[in-house]
């Protein structure tokens, strides 16, 4: 028979339970997407706007050297006085990408999640009547404080388009136009009032900020306009980080953007009034039109989460 245990002998010590398996990793939270009638701010360190602005120059290097030389193997001509308007074309496309590029690249730094609105591509909170009103009172205090600013100053004839090549072949002059009117707009748009203004907006404030983001704006234009016009072309850059904030949308930003160059484009070819409000009416529609493919294809999706209300 066998033995019994003493009565008062410890009981078998039970095998530790096995630890539960590690969840996945987990997506970033759902960011809110806040009041629609200010631009947003989505917590972007100020100094990710410095990172994105140089990024941008880095990346636009990167992809002129894979543009240029290849161009330069099959015989291109290229010195450090001319480059062909064509390769010119090419290089700022390239740029505009590049401005594009950056800020998402930063948007994602910590892991967080990122979604159209944060850049303003929605609907104006004030409504597209109200946004249209601020996008015309800009425009004309920009046209007025530049005519009295020329008037003073005399400044050169801007060369941007003579680089582009517009009065050497038709081609040259529709992608000149294009370029101009549309894609820079757009592209300068969302790297000056979609990222840097918003970045620096969050930690600094609205007219610190502002006033930052014009004078990097009418700096990056050094090499395309004459010295004397930085000044006001800083102007118009603040002047579109208030247009972005009390509309709530970068849409009206980059519709006043296109009119301004479309105006510009018009008048540096000498065109007659007929053709200047047909160019704008060109690049208006081909601004509309690619964010309306951006968001056929996906690229721009609606918002998601509840909205709070924004400092």
């Amino acid at each position: 028979m066998a033995a019994l245990p003493p009565e008062n002998s410890p009981a078998p010590l039970a095998a530790p339970p096995l630890a539960p398996p590690e969840p996945p990793d987990a997506p970033p939270p759902e960011p809110l997407e806040g009041d629609p009638s200010s631009s947003p701010l989505p917590g972007w360190p100020w100094w990710t706007a410095l990172v994105a602005l140089l990024g941008a120059f880095v990346l636009t290097a990167i992809g002129a050297l894979v543009v240029d030389l290849p161009a330069v193997a099959f015989g291109v001509q290229v010195t450090s006085s001319h480059t062909p308007p064509g390769l010119t074309i090419a290089d700022t496309f390239v740029q505009d990408l590049a401005f594009v590029a950056a800020p998402i690249m930063c948007a994602h730094i910590g892991g967080r999640a990122v979604r159209a609105w944060q850049f303003g591509l929605r609907r104006p909170g004030v409504g597209w009547g109200g946004a249209l009103l601020m996008v015309l009172t800009l425009i004309i205090a920009f046209l007025v404080v530049t005519a009295i600013w020329s008037s003073l100053v005399n400044p050169e004839k801007e060369k941007l388009l003579e680089q582009l090549g517009s009065k050497e072949s038709t081609l040259l002059l529709v992608l000149s136009a294009g370029l101009t009117c549309v894609v820079a707009p757009m592209c300068e748009e969302f790297l000056f009032r979609g990222y840097i203004f918003t970045a620096l907006r969050g930690s600094w404030g609205l007219w610190p900020a502002a006033i930052v983001d014009g004078l990097l704006f009418g700096a990056v234009h050094a090499s395309s306009a004459p010295v004397l016009d930085l000044l006001p072309l800083a102007g118009l850059g603040f002047g579109l980080c208030l247009l972005y904030r009390y509309s709530g949308s970068l849409y009206p930003g980059m519709g006043a953007h296109a009119l301004n160059n479309a105006i510009a484009f018009a008048s540096l070819e000498s065109w007659s009034w007929l053709g200047g409000l047909a160019l704008i009416a060109a690049s208006l529609a081909g601004v509309t039109a690619v964010i309306w493919t951006c968001k056929r294809v996906g690229l721009i999706v609606p918002g998601r989460g509840l909205a709070r209300a924004a400092a």
